[in-house]
């Protein structure tokens, strides 16, 4: 295998919305890099990156798929994340093992919410970015509108480097700014050197490119006072220092690159693969999260699991960011998230689903360990350094669905299998809800449940269905009654009989609260265990729709007994009969449960979201600014509402909109509801 050293390794995610040509791009820099013999395409089902049958199904991407490759004596590890927000976590990972987002925006379309989302993300995470407008070949498209909206959105940071020269909705040909010199392509997508434009050629294009070229070059002013100076004297700056002062703006974080390509004539993508050498930031240039780590194959081993993969063939696949030192096979390291000791076996890279295998990677690189117990946002080091990187921070699960084995007996597959589900995505979670006692699988989103459920199948042969989940709901009573509840049997030798007066009156408890105040030995005190434990087992089932019973305290007042015919079994008889009598005379009322509801959204959506709350029986509690045009609204909501909402937020914010729901209390259910929820609950049991 090859040495890479770091200063030659350059890693890249690539970011954006959904349909904005990412695996189009990452497969035409694929091909054009010689890393590939066929340009694949999504819609075919044919690309390097998309090689999931689900994938492939829905022509979509539906995880982050690593493209390692080498290119001028460089390696090239390319991230293709998925533009659907159901799979946000896959960015996440893809953009924290990377030093370089590059987010496409598509020249039809222009600046959607991934945009924004994964522009975001890199910021947050601290990485360089760079715009690549893709399909810009199409007839629709307008590079130049495009390039207004993304100085509108982003700022001043966004600087072009390659523009197309368009003439009678044409493009003529490619200009990189950088070297000053323009391009044509041909049918193969090889670049022919061709004249600079003229105003002859493309209307009003003269005036256009020296102004994009003032913007070139005002950016790179700003990377040193040097060149500030330079700048300010109207001097031109060489190609060597629009190269250097890019490069230093990009890592800075203060400069944007934007370049065009289109990935199905392939133009624009060998100025691309160019960039993306001279521009994009190495791994030792980043500064680490950790200063202590130093980004250099001499210090000890550090290392980050940024993403697991189930597969049912090789197992375990977990993807490693070597953030310094070697990291060998069949060698030892020390897991610091979780104290254990982790074997690593066989090391491999990867380009699409094809496995390479390695021996080791080094400072700056991305490898693929197999079958080791790692999990995601775990870290690896050397025993003598030991070092913890911070975990990744995910979107939380706010879509869920109860689900029920289609087969009998495979309950306990399911469970061992959406154990490997969910390690995979850390916005997966499968539980066992305690009150309804139905298994409930959470995600983004109804299409994240649905490949969830696929994956079940497919990779495991588990099939299940999928229902609305049930709701909690427990019933309580509003005033204060005494009864009697008395068994009596005769059936040859022995007899039953038990017989008690019980008080039954609302309190504060999840539990029932149960005393004695029997006079003169009425009832024998070792029935008391008995009485209490008839009436345990009954709150189990209320009398109006056989949910639990809570806020329930039972007093034993009185009663009367036979020594010969009284037994245990007969006073918790006698205790159950009292229960249902005393229940239906105590005023019985249904309980909800209501949750803590926290949307942060765009200002423009929070009348339309307050309104929505108001329909679904909520109060709003209160407004507070987050950041500049976002705003958090907290309110109280019943759960019984709220199954679909992630549906519709997602909806009327268009992806940008976020919630948190967490339960709250329970509170009477108002009284129209009452027949519908009891035919309901009945009709689920």
């Amino acid at each position: 295998m090859k040495d890479y050293d770091v200063t030659k390794i350059k890693n890249i995610a690539l970011a954006g919305h959904n349909g904005s040509g990412k695996t189009s791009l990452a497969e035409a820099i694929l091909y054009k890099a010689g890393a590939s013999d066929r340009l694949g395409k999504t819609a075919d089902g044919t690309t390097v990156c998309d090689y999931d049958p689900e994938e492939i199904k829905r022509c979509i991407s539906i995880g982050t798929s690593l493209a390692s490759f080498e290119y001028n004596n460089f390696k090239v590890n390319l991230l293709d994340t998925p533009g659907l927000f159901d799979f946000a976590s896959e960015m996440v990972e893809g953009i924290r093992a990377s030093d370089t987002v590059m987010i496409t925006v598509s020249a039809k379309s222009g600046v959607k919410v991934g945009a924004r989302k994964a522009y975001a993300e890199a910021e947050k995470q601290g990485k360089s970015k760079m715009f690549v407008v893709t399909k810009i070949d199409d007839k629709s498209a307008n590079f130049f509108n495009v390039l207004t909206e993304l100085k509108t959105v982003f700022g001043p940071t966004v600087c072009p480097v390659v523009v197309p020269v368009v003439s009678n909705h044409q493009i003529v040909s490619y200009v990189n700014l950088i070297e000053m010199k323009a391009y044509k392509y041909d049918d193969k997508g090889n670049a022919i050197e061709t004249d600079m434009p003229t105003a002859e050629i493309s209307e009003k294009f003269e005036y256009r490119i020296d102004g994009l070229i003032g913007a070139v070059s005002e950016a790179v002013a700003e990377t040193s006072d040097e060149l500030m100076e330079k700048f300010f004297e109207g001097e031109e700056f060489t190609q060597k220092e629009l190269i250097d002062g890019i490069h230093d703006g990009m890592n800075r974080g203060i400069i944007t690159p934007v370049v065009c390509t289109s990935s199905t004539e392939l133009a624009g993508i060998d100025m691309l693969l160019k960039e993306i050498e001279l521009l994009l930031p190495s791994p030792h240039e980043v500064e680490t999260e950790d200063s202590e780590v130093k980004c250099d194959v001499s210090e000890p081993m550090s290392a980050y699991v940024f993403k697991t993969v189930a597969d049912p063939f090789v197992g375990k696949m977990s993807f490693i960011r070597v953030m310094s030192g070697t990291l060998k096979s069949n060698s030892e390291v020390k897991n610091a998230t979780s104290g254990n000791t982790e074997k690593i076996g066989k090391l491999c890279t990867l380009c699409g689903k094809k496995q390479t295998e390695v021996s080791y990677a080094t400072a700056g690189d991305i490898v693929v360990a197999t079958k080791i117990s790692a999990n995601t946002g775990d870290t690896l080091c050397d025993s003598a350094k030991m070092v913890e990187f911070a975990p990744m921070d995910f979107p939380k699960p706010c879509y869920s669905m109860a689900v029920k084995a289609k087969a009998q007996g495979d309950e306990a597959k399911i469970s061992t299998s959406m154990q490997r589900i969910t390690e995979e995505d850390p916005t997966l979670t499968y539980i066992q809800d305690d009150n309804t006692k139905e298994q409930i699988l959470s995600g983004l989103g109804e299409q994240h449940i649905e490949v969830a459920v696929a994956k079940l199948k497919n990779k495991f042969g588990v099939d299940v269905n999928l229902t609305v989940p049930k709701i909690a709901y427990k019933e309580t009573i509003r005033k204060k009654v005494k009864v009697e509840g008395k068994h009596k049997k005769q059936s040859g030798g022995h007899g039953q009989y038990g017989h008690v007066w019980i008080e039954f009156e609302p309190c504060v408890s999840d539990t029932l609260v149960f005393e004695e105040k029997v006079f003169g030995g009425a009832v024998p005190k070792n029935y008391f265990p008995a009485v209490q434990k008839g009436l345990e087992d009954s709150i189990k089932k209320g009398v109006l729709a056989g949910c639990p019973v809570v806020g329930l305290k039972a007093i034993l007042v009185d009663g009367s007994y036979h020594p010969v015919d009284s037994s245990e079994m007969a006073f918790k008889t006698a205790a159950s009969i009292a229960y249902k009598e005393g229940l239906r005379k105590a005023d019985p009322v249904m309980l909800e449960p209501v949750g803590k509801l926290k949307v942060t959204a765009p200002d423009d959506n929070t009348g339309d979201i307050m309104g929505e709350l108001n329909k679904r029986r909520g109060r709003v509690l209160g407004m507070e600014p987050v950041s500049h045009g976002v705003t958090t609204i907290e309110a109280e909501v019943p759960v019984r509402e709220m199954h679909d909402f992630a549906l519709y937020l997602r909806q009327v914010t268009r992806g940008l909109g976020s919630f948190t729901l967490d339960f709250e209390r329970y509170e009477q259910l108002p009284a129209n509801l009452l027949t519908e929820v009891i035919s309901s609950v009945n009709s689920e049991n």
